[in-house]
């Protein structure tokens, strides 16, 4: 994450598969969703496989993303020759309206990153493998985003090379960002409201605890390249008051992760992600979309 400061489903087990779990998730007004759910030791492991190297962390989250299926679907989109390209995955829908879901790579000198953000990025290509076993209404767009902490460039470049025809396809941006401190957190005064009571609703039905930890004064994220063109957009975390000191400091190390809690929010943004697939674009008063800047996004 991006500091401006640093002062301060209720699951039923139908069968397993090696190393995959395939779990559905009864959501009242949707009966039941489909999606998989990789073994913790997965997890883990791919979180452990980070890189103080921000041009590798690329080359890694690429390579997961080709050993979990996404070999056709993956490109890369080049910033200049100084910065690593964003790295993209693409997941076919039955329309070409899309989701992003995105997660800076990259990390600042001081401390390995691994909180903030390789916890964010190496969920990606697991994400992907969760929802490619059934089909989706929504194109997924999963994105590991350069430079974040230059200033958002990665992201920033990303929005504003699509066509505004893209942008209008763009339902909605999940954002990932130092996750595996405590229990998920959402940026609640920065998400789109259809985008926050799906959460609030996918949580309640998962059991999985959520709770708003707003970041206004302290901080920003890829999410803010999208509202810029009014895109809803929404930013998963972990951070309170007592762990944002972790942040940019030598504590963010593979130790400072609290796995239990960060296999939680995985199990949660998977399960997330297949319901919101269901219910974007269902809302009949979606908010008009114009250029950068164009007047307050939607909180």
């Amino acid at each position: 994450m991006r500091r401006a400061m640093l002062r301060k489903m209720l699951f039923k087990f139908r069968h397993q598969l090696p190393a995959i779990f395939l779990f559905f998730v009864s959501v009242n007004a949707l009966g039941q969703l489909q999606f998989h759910v990789l073994d913790e030791n997965v997890i883990e492991l791919r979180l452990k496989g980070f890189s103080g190297n921000n041009a590798k962390r690329e080359e890694i989250i690429k390579d997961l993303f080709t050993k979990s299926g996404c070999a056709d679907g993956i490109s890369e989109q080049t910033l200049n020759r100084h910065m690593p390209p964003n790295v993209i995955c693409v997941l076919p829908g039955e329309t070409e309206e899309e989701i992003v879901v995105g997660a800076h790579t990259d990390h600042v000198e001081r401390g390995e990153g691994v909180v903030d953000n390789w916890s964010g990025a190496a969920l990606l290509p697991s994400l992907y493998s969760s929802l490619a076993g059934n089909p989706r209404q929504h194109t997924f767009v999963f994105i590991g985003f350069s430079a974040e902490e230059r200033g958002m460039l990665g992201s920033d470049f990303y929005v504003h090379h699509l066509s505004k025809e893209q942008r209008t396809r763009i339902e909605g941006m999940v954002n990932m960002d130092s996750l595996g401190l405590g229990p998920t957190k959402v940026w609640a005064t920065h998400a789109d409201k259809v985008m926050l009571n799906v959460l609030m609703a996918a949580a309640n039905a998962m059991n999985v605890p959520i709770a708003a930890v707003n970041v206004d004064r302290v901080g920003t994220t890829d999410s803010e390249s999208f509202a810029r063109f009014r895109i809803p957009r929404i930013t998963l975390h972990s951070i309170t008051q007592q762990t944002w000191p972790v942040l940019h400091s030598y504590r963010d190390n593979f130790g400072a992760i609290k796995m239990d809690d960060y296999y939680a929010s995985y199990r949660l943004i998977a399960g997330y992600l297949a319901y919101l697939d269901e219910e974007l674009g269902r809302q009949p008063d979606a908010p008009a979309r114009n250029g950068p800047n164009s007047g307050q996004v939607q909180k």
